[in-house]
């Protein structure tokens, strides 16, 4: 296992000069020895460019790589100790189960007693003990993933084991399972995990720590709890949740904040907020509905009513901004077309200033 650190941008284009032409952005960035973590983020936003650098696949235009302090960043995946899990199974058909799982330590001559014990362990943990001794030719999609996995497990000497989207193939349910298991391996190996994905709910249930990324910048980077009540960028407040965190323009002045000509009220005590026009962003966990005319509230016009069984997603507009609130199952009756009063402000509202957090 390796402690890995980057400190790097790259282009696939020979002389990048705007923001556009890069693939990753200048950043810095710690891999703790260990830990899992995911990198999340919409498709095309430098996820997988960065998983391939940190394997080995592809050499960063700028910058470098270190595993436990050594500069790694020429060095070839063999050399660096790697094992990664591609998007589709990339398994040898004509072998059986076993014999795939082993392959990885069959090349590194190990031991056939302690191949057959590692191989055993790892089945086991796949739930595939009953299938070691059958052909991967005749198993289905969902099978051939977990081999894909189990191989770039089965070795326990590696620096990391990078996942590239392992379960887009899985069955939806089978994904819950296999999430599941990878967090029990994960605590029971030890291992340093890095897995990529574009699916929050994969994300925040495997990993310790969430790299949230956009547009080849790795814009916050933080345990699940902390991406969602106090993202540092608004693309974190959007991308995050479902629904994403609702938006609205401010103004800051001595008398505290006001959205639509409507007066707000003072943020929360403690917190030094900037003069000027700002960006309030909530949560619909967090939108209170209250009674009409209460101080602070703002009365907006109810444009749609989503039953979810557990609960309604209200969504509502003042002057053209749309607030989504999540409210109980007894708040379904109001007509649409009616006038409801929102209250925005409180301990889990968070103010924006150039997309950035005010602290």
């Amino acid at each position: 296992m390796a402690r890995i650190e980057l400190d790097l941008a790259h282009s696939y284009k020979a002389h990048p000069v705007r923001d556009e032409d890069y693939a990753l952005l200048p950043l810095k960035m710690t891999f703790e020895d260990g830990g899992a973590y995911a990198l999340l983020g919409p498709s095309g936003c430098g996820k997988t460019t960065m998983l391939n650098i940190m394997s080995g696949l592809v050499v960063p235009s700028q910058g470098t790589v270190r595993f436990d302090g050594q500069d790694v960043t020429r060095a070839t995946p063999q050399a660096r100790n790697i094992a990664q899990v591609f998007q589709f199974p990339v398994i040898y058909d004509t072998m059986t189960v076993a014999e795939n799982l082993g392959f990885p330590l069959r090349n590194r001559r190990v031991p056939a007693d302690q191949i057959k014990k590692r191989v055993g362990e790892i089945a086991e943990m796949l739930d595939m003990s009953g299938q070691l001794n059958q052909r991967a030719s005749g198993l289905s999609a969902d099978a051939k993933q977990k081999i894909s996995l189990g191989r770039g497990l089965v070795r326990s000497d590696v620096s990391a084991v990078l996942f590239d989207e392992p379960l887009t193939v899985i069955d939806p349910h089978l994904k819950w399972q296999l999430r599941r298991k990878l967090k029990q391996i994960h605590n029971e190996l030890k291992l340093t995990l890095i897995y990529v994905t574009h699916d929050q709910v994969e994300a925040l249930t495997f990993a310790q720590q969430v790299v949230v990324m956009t547009r080849g910048r790795a814009v916050q980077m933080g345990p699940a709890a902390e991406l969602f009540e106090r993202p540092s960028h608004s693309f974190v407040g959007y991308f995050i949740g479902s629904p994403g965190m609702n938006f609205l323009p401010v103004n800051s002045d001595g008398n505290g904040l006001q959205c639509c000509g409507v007066p707000l009220g003072q943020p929360r005590a403690g917190q030094t907020v900037p003069a000027g026009d700002l960006k309030l962003g909530i949560r619909p966990e967090f939108v209170e509905r209250v009674a009409p005319h209460s101080p602070g509230a703002l009365p907006m016009v109810l444009k749609q009513v989503q039953d979810v069984g557990t609960h309604f997603i209200w969504s509502a507009t003042i002057d053209g901004h749309l607030v989504k609130a999540r409210l109980d199952s007894g708040a379904g009756s109001t007509p649409l077309g009616e006038t409801v009063w929102f209250k925005v402000l409180g301990d889990k509202t968070c103010l924006y200033r150039n997309e950035e957090i005010v602290a």
